[in-house]
């Protein structure tokens, strides 16, 4: 039902990827998001800073990350400090920023309300729930980092719900939607469709289907076609309550 992770952010560097990988990408084939993440607020602003003068297309700000400077905290469970790392990553950018809300927080909507307030131009729906698993033999955690990221079919449910708290309050200002958590079949994508999300991202599902996009792109054509319906735009946020 789905994969529970702590790998962590391992990766080469923002300097790396600027000048070593990004050159080497087809930007005309397709669009490229980075994702920021960083310990500390000024942490987020150097990244950001650094992807602004790249061709990079929109910047997705991880504000899950623990807050070193406040004992360990996520950024992203504390409204106020969401927004303060937008408003400070908005700043170092003109590029569209993209705030990856994390379900582990008590008010979702009113994280959103002050990232829409501090510049966000739109929001990734969700992160991972936390969550842990343990060797009952050995009695200790299987996680090394006894807690780890939830992904996958389990938690659909949760993300479905936070899409639609979000668009409550996404579809006053117009800002989109990326709808996440648990898509494997078209019928998973259009559920987060009628509940406000403008698009989708798929992430465990690939790791045992590569070929999951393609199938799920298609089922939402036909699902289209046997509706009569236009396009996705007119699905989005269509939720009859």
């Amino acid at each position: 039902m789905g994969m529970l992770n702590a790998i962590g952010l391992q990766n080469p560097g923002v300097d790396k990827v600027v000048d070593e990988i990004l050159p080497g990408l087809d930007f005309e084939e397709t669009r490229f998001i980075a994702n920021v993440c960083g310990s500390t607020i000024e942490d987020y602003a150097a990244v950001t800073r650094r992807f602004d003068d790249s061709p990079i297309d929109a910047i997705e700000i991880n504000i899950s990350c623990p807050n070193i400077k406040e004992g360990g905290v996520s950024f992203g469970n504390y409204p106020e400090m969401s927004a303060k790392v937008v408003a400070a990553c908005r700043s170092a950018t003109s590029k569209p920023i993209i705030a990856k809300l994390s379900p582990n927080q008590t008010d979702i909507q009113e994280n959103a309300r002050l990232c829409i307030e501090a510049g966000a131009d739109g929001f990734a729906v969700i992160n991972t729930v936390m969550g842990m698993a343990i060797d009952v033999e050995a009695r200790q955690p299987i996680i090394g980092n006894v807690r780890g990221g939830l992904s996958g079919p389990a938690i659909k449910p949760i993300a479905l719900l936070k899409v639609h708290q979000v668009h409550e309050i996404a579809k006053v200002h117009n800002v989109p939607i990326i709808g996440q958590g648990g898509i494997v079949t078209a019928e998973d994508a259009l559920e987060f469709i009628i509940a406000g999300a403008t698009t989708v991202g798929i992430g465990t599902a690939l790791f045992y289907d590569p070929l999951a996009c393609r199938k799920i792109n298609d089922g939402i054509a036909q699902y289209l076609a046997r509706h009569e319906i236009p396009s996705i735009a007119a699905l989005v946020g269509s939720l009859q309550l």
